[in-house]
This record gives structure tokens, C-alpha cells and sequence, in this order.
């Protein structure tokens, strides 16, 4: 009989890449991870691992019981979810990522309804850039992640996630208060008077930088950033002290001192949450979503 938590490993092998990897993942020292690995070995009679220069690598029979051990893990998030269906209470853990808007926009009345209305649910919630966190909802380090993506860059999708929109997120263009700064700020109709102000914008890999540096050489220049961070909190401290101007998705700048602009095509971002479709049906995943779902429908960008 092959041991469910050494197939967990060797599963976490194979969605991880290395030894080191599981081991933090799972908090577990990397020689206790190679040693169960080797038990396993020994229980299923074949090799399973194979060196490839420095790292272990899954031999074909190796990845073909890793395959068998995702249909069991889901099989196994299936079970505890009927059970929990079975309860006349909303109970255990959820661990959600989240981005850092979502973090401030949406999570905290989400969280403060669950737990008025679900006592007895944990919810456990980690800061996570999109990318990272859907790869991470996927490999079962989180149970739902609340993601975005910008026009024409779609987030990565990974097989056995299931999206469930949240809101669509309008970006405009934020500029300084009246008198806050530079006079050009405040003569500014459009891209076309930005060629020469300064911007602030996330750093280089962000899907929000492409899309706002595509922007600007759509209308025609390069943009002068010369403020990057990727905490958008900064950028509106930047933007409201008269320094920058950048653009900003509504659940950043909401209920911020900063003059908002709308842009040509009203231009907006897709948030979503996501889970692994083997437990959509577990009635705290179900609590947590709905909660989400209800803030983000009473927000307003207007």
C-alpha cells in the first residue's frame, strides 16, 4: 500500500521543481523530504527519481504515479468537502492571497462579515503578487486567491482552477490636487499632456507597468518615470504631494485625494478569485467568496 503523504511529495516534486523547494514549502528540512521520497521508492519497487546534473528529476514511471497522486489529493479535498457540507456550521480554515489593493479594498469588510456571520470559520489571509499566488492556490499552499489582470494580459491559468469573477476595475489617470504641485499638472486634459511630467509606475515584470508604458507610447512618447515602487499606497503619496501622476485602477484610488481622469475606451482591470475546482463545493471556501462577491458589488468608482 503506497503512503498518501509520501505521493503528497512526490506530487509537490513535481509542481515544484526541487528538493528545497517542497521542504519550504512544507516546512519540512530537505533530508526529510529526500527520505521519504526514497521510502516511497522503495514501496512502489521502481525508480521514481533520477539525477539530472545537480537536481532530482521524475523518471516516466515517477511522473505518471505523480499524475495518479493529483486525482488522489482531489479526490481527498472532494471527501472533506462533503463532510463539511454535512455540518450545521461554517467551520475550519481558509488560506487566502490576495494583492495589495484587494488586501485594502475589499478583505478587510469581507473579513469583518465572516466573522459576525461565520464564528467558528479561520480565514488566514497573505499578501501575494497574482502570478505567484495562482501558481501557489494551484500547488495547495493557498486555498483561494484573489488575482487580477490588466487589458490584454491575461493571468496565468493553471489546469484544476476555477475563476469566479469579482469586479471590473476602471483605470484612470491620477493626477495631483489643484495647486499641488507643477502648473502643468493642472492644465492636463489627456495623454497627450503628459509627455513631459513626471511618472511613478511599478517596477520592471509588472503587468502594470507594461500595460501603463504601452500607454504612453500608444499616445506617442516615453513616459518619464522616475519613481518606482510597487506599493500603490506610495504612488498615491506621490501623486497627492504634487510629485507624479500615474494610473491608477479604482480600488487604489477611491476615496483618495488624488484628481481621477478617465481615459479614452474607459480602459479597466479584471479581478477574480480562484480556487482548485476540487473544492468549490466546501461550504467555507463557498462563506469566503460570497463575502468578497458582496463588498466587491457595493464598491463604487463613480
Amino acid at each position: 500500500m503506497l503512503d498518501m503523504k509520501r505521493l503528497r511529495l512526490l506530487w509537490e516534486l513535481h509542481a515544484r521543481g526541487t528538493i528545497a523547494a517542497v521542504a519550504a514549502a512544507l516546512n519540512y528540512s530537505p533530508s526529510a523530504v529526500s527520505q521519504q521520497l526514497a521510502l516511497l521508492e522503495r514501496e512502489a519497487g521502481v525508480d521514481l527519481l533520477r539525477k539530472s546534473g545537480r537536481t532530482l528529476e521524475l523518471t516516466p514511471a515517477g511522473a505518471a504515479l505523480a499524475a495518479e497522486a493529483e486525482t488522489l489529493l482531489a479526490g481527498l479535498e472532494r471527501a472533506e468537502s462533503a463532510l463539511h457540507r454535512a455540518r450545521d456550521e461554517v467551520s475550519g480554515t481558509v488560506r487566502v492571497a490576495a494583492f495589495q489593493t484587494a488586501m485594502l479594498a475589499v478583505m478587510p469588510e469581507a473579513l469583518r462579515a465572516l466573522r459576525e456571520r461565520h464564528p467558528a470559520l479561520r480565514v488566514e489571509v497573505v499578501q501575494v503578487e497574482p502570478g505567484a499566488a495562482l501558481h501557489e492556490t494551484w500547488a495547495r499552499g493557498f486555498d483561494l486567491v484573489v488575482a487580477e489582470q490588466y487589458p490584454g494580459h491575461s493571468a496565468p491559468h493553471f489546469q484544476g482552477l476555477d475563476r469566479e469573477p469579482l469586479t471590473r476595475d476602471p483605470i484612470r489617470l491620477g493626477l495631483p490636487p489643484l495647486g499641488a504641485g507643477d502648473p502643468r499638472f493642472d492644465r492636463v486634459a489627456g495623454f497627450a499632456d503628459l509627455a513631459e511630467l513626471p511618472w511613478v509606475m511599478e517596477p520592471h515584470g509588472a503587468a502594470t507597468r507594461h500595460w501603463a508604458e504601452q500607454a504612453c507610447r500608444l499616445a506617442g512618447f516615453e513616459p518619464d518615470v522616475r519613481y518606482e515602487t510597487a506599493d500603490l499606497q506610495a504612488h498615491l503619496r506621490l501623486i497627492a504631494s504634487g510629485n507624479a501622476v500615474a494610473l491608477l485602477p479604482g480600488l487604489v484610488g477611491a476615496r483618495s485625494p488624488v484628481r481621477l481622469l478617465d481615459l479614452p475606451d474607459r480602459p479597466h482591470r479584471t479581478v477574480f478569485t480562484a480556487a482548485r475546482a476540487a473544492s468549490g463545493d466546501h461550504p467555507a471556501l463557498a462563506a469566503v467568496r460570497a463575502a468578497l462577491a458582496a463588498v466587491a458589488a457595493e464598491l463604487s468608482f463613480a
